[in-house]
Formats: C-alpha cells, sequence, structure tokens
C-alpha cells in the first residue's frame, strides 16, 4: 500500500529546507524576507528523521529477518542514498577546485583527500573552521541517515522489535557518552548529537502501525494540529541540544504518526497525486536545489531583475525552478541509477526474500534528511 500522506509529508519537509535557504539567497540579493525569517524551514530536518525511522521499521518485515537480508537491506541503502549525492558532490567539487573563494571553508578543504575521502564515505571530519561538514554541506544529514542505517542492519535477525529496541538502546547510549564523555574524536562528537534520537520517534511509530494501532480521524486531526503548531512556534532560529529533539523532533513526530498511523483509504484523489509524486523527488529536492537558487541568484544579479521581480517574484521563481530541477532529476537521474546500483548489489533480490514495495508499494523511498538536510 502506498502512504501518499508520508509522502506529501516528504514533499513538505523537502520544500521547508528550500524555504530556509531561499531567505538567504534573498538577503544576498538586498530583499527583505521577514516571513521567512520566522519560518522554521531548518525543521524540515527533523521531520525527514521522523520519516526515516517510521519508514525503515515500516519496511524491514521478516523477509530481513532471513540468510542474507542484512547484506539486501544495507544493498537498497546505499543504492537509494549514494548515486545521487555522490553525484552532487562531485558537482560541488568541481565547483570548489575551479572556485574555491567562492566556496570558503569548503572551498579550503577540497584540496584535502582525507577529507573528501570521509566526505564520500559519509564519515564525520572537520572542515578547517572546525564544523563538522562534508564537502557538500548538506550531505551532514546523510552522516547521521548511514548511521542509522548502519546500527538497524547491525541488528536484523531478531526480529523487527528486538531490531529497533538495540537500536535505539545503541543510539542513546552513544548520546549518553557524548554528555558524560564529551569525546574528542570527531566521528563520536558528531553522532552523539542528540538529534539522532529522532529516528527512534519514527521507529517506535512504526512499531505502533505493524502492531495495529490506528487513530480515529478526530485524533490525527489533533496530532496534526499539535505537530504544526509546535513546529510554528519554534521560529527561525535553530535549536541544538536536547532541545533539538523535544522542540522539534516531537512535532515532527506528531505529523508522522497523524498521517502513517490512519486506516485504510480510497484512491487518493487527482489533486493530491503530484504533491506525492514530489515526495517521490523529495531527496532530489532536498540535493539539488542549492545548485538552482545560487544558479538564480547570480543570473538575478547579472540581468538586474531582481529589484523588478521583487521578495515574491524572486521566491516563487526559485522555488519553481528547484521543483522542476528536482522532478526531472529524479525521473532521468535519481530512480535509473538507484535501480541500476540496486541490480548490482542485489541481483538475487526477487529470492524470496524481497520486501513488498514502499514508493511502488512498500520500498523505503526514504529522504535523508533537511535532508534538509
Amino acid at each position: 500500500m502506498r502512504l501518499d500522506g508520508i509522502q506529501i509529508l516528504r514533499a513538505a519537509a523537502a520544500l521547508m529546507v528550500v524555504l530556509h535557504h531561499l531567505r538567504h539567497e534573498l538577503a544576498g540579493l538586498g530583499l527583505a524576507a521577514d516571513v521567512l525569517a520566522n519560518l522554521p524551514g531548518w525543521a524540515g530536518v527533523d521531520v525527514f528523521f521522523a520519516i526515516s525511522g517510521f519508514i525503515i521499521v515500516h519496511a524491514t518485515g521478516p523477509a530481513y529477518d532471513v540468510p542474507g537480508g542484512r547484506r539486501r537491506f544495507l544493498a537498497h541503502r546505499v543504492a537509494r542514498v549514494v548515486p545521487l549525492y555522490w553525484l552532487v558532490t562531485l558537482a560541488y567539487l568541481a565547483v570548489a577546485l575551479a572556485l574555491p573563494r567562492s566556496l570558503g571553508d569548503a572551498g579550503a578543504a577540497a584540496s584535502d583527500p582525507a577529507y573528501l575521502a570521509a566526505s564520500f564515505l559519509f564519515w564525520p571530519a572537520a572542515r578547517p573552521d572546525g564544523s563538522l561538514q562534508p564537502l557538500y554541506g548538506l550531505g551532514w544529514t546523510l552522516n547521521y541517515e548511514m548511521l542509522f542505517y548502519a546500527v538497524f542492519a547491525l541488528f536484523l535477525g531478531r526480529g523487527r522489535r528486538a531490531t529497533v529496541v538495540w537500536t535505539a538502546a545503541v543510539l542513546a547510549g552513544l548520546v549518553l557518552v557524548g554528555r558524560l564523555a564529551a569525546p574528542e574524536a570527531a566521528p563520536l562528537r558528531f553522532w552523539s548529537d542528540p538529534i539522532v534520537i529522532e529516528f527512534l520517534f519514527g521507529a517506535a511509530i512504526g512499531l505502533a502501525r505493524e502492531a495495529g494501532l490506528r487513530f480515529a480521524p478526530p485524533a490525527r486531526l489533533a496530532l496534526a494540529a499539535a505537530g504544526i503548531v509546535g513546529l510554528v512556534l519554534l521560529g527561525g532560529d535553530e535549536v541544538a541540544g536536547f532541545a533539538r529533539p523535544l522542540r522539534a523532533g516531537l512535532p515532527a513526530a506528531c505529523l508522522v504518526a497523524a498521517l502513517a498511523l490512519a486506516g485504510p483509504s480510497p484512491r487518493p484523489a487527482a489533486w493530491i497525486r503530484p504533491f506525492s509524486r514530489l515526495g517521490d523527488a523529495s531527496y532530489a529536492l532536498y540535493l539539488v536545489h542549492p545548485f538552482c537558487l545560487r544558479a538564480l541568484r547570480e543570473a538575478l544579479v547579472r540581468t538586474g531583475l531582481a529589484v523588478p521581480l521583487g521578495a515574491w517574484g524572486v521566491g516563487a521563481l526559485m522555488v519553481a525552478a528547484s521543483v522542476a530541477a528536482a522532478l526531472l532529476t529524479y525521473r532521468l537521474v535519481e530512480r535509473p541509477a538507484t535501480r541500476a546500483l540496486r541490480g548490482r548489489l542485489d541481483p538475487g533480490g526477487a529470492g524470496g526474500c524481497r520486501p513488498s514495495n514502499f514508493v511502488r508499494g512498500r520500498e523505503a523511498s526514504v529522504f535523508r534528511g533537511p535532508e534538509p538536510h
């Protein structure tokens, strides 16, 4: 069964991140963006993490507890995440090598082979300014995603509930180590951030759904309202530490629960399908939109059209271009690349152990956040 509500939420989360970055591009053009400054676009990442936790649990049932299940799970995750991320990272690297000064610390780090290797391998490493970001900055969310996948895969074979419990124990242990020991090693400092708890919120919702829990429409409406109000109250200033999973992660989880814990629904109306399709392309939207925003900003500077269009005109143009680029990237690059790599990594996937599909049924079409990032 296709969960269109979750797909639409993925689209909304990606658009939140786009709006968060849009405000910086408008400021660079000298255009006021007061409305955007007060929106919690940065919390799109938190929504993605909660969705990720839910989808991974929802899509990995008994089929992954047989021999070879762990390898199959990792093969599908690599095929889903790596191709497009490596392509955009290569594009960013080309810019960094050609115009290093235009990218600041990222440009300076591009000449460090060890840092580049870490960026491509989802291993947290520090830039010259000390920030724990990969070369393509949006990849910081994927470093968390890959941690979650790796830990989850480690405990496959014990049943869905036990896998979630052990995964929760490891992630909670990492957070505890970070708070008590204050590790100096970059990977531990990064992975012990409390934001990893947000995956567990989604995983708990996944377990609840598989256990048969469903909410009536009034309860789901209340959850959705609580989630929206909670996110709106965050404002434009990003929070960190334990405040993040509490203030951003819990509202995100409310939204996921409102959409995931629904009973059987009829075929979605025609007007819903385009938003659901944008959810399919949300990973592409997350990764390619910075290129669109910056390219349009440079074009508007050179043509002098920014002022005549105004903040709303420029903003609408940038969002529309980002969405169009994402849909094309998904159809022409991401989807065929994912299928090709999955076929190579899991050639025997149909041998009685392939899970049902989520995006064309139940396969985990996970964005890796806001994401975000």
